[in-house]
């Protein structure tokens, strides 16, 4: 899987706001947005600044997800 944004997004829903207003608030782009809803990388820096905004720690935004190997 890789990475998983679910923990920004039950950020967002707890702090009462919608994508567009993080990307307001965090000074992100629309692709930085429709990227993490893809739950694909994105920079360092806009990851940054989404913790700046909303008072956070990386850990609560963001989470690595390893994928599961097949075995023989």
């Amino acid at each position: 899987m890789g990475w998983s944004y679910n923990r920004l997004w039950i950020q967002l829903i707890q702090k009462n706001m919608k994508r567009t207003d993080l990307k307001s608030v965090a000074g992100i782009n629309s692709s930085t947005l429709a990227k993490m809803g893809k739950n694909e990388p994105v920079t360092m820096g806009a990851l940054e600044k989404i913790c700046i905004a909303l008072d956070c720690r990386i850990e609560d935004i963001v989470e690595f997800v390893p994928e599961q190997k097949e075995e023989l």
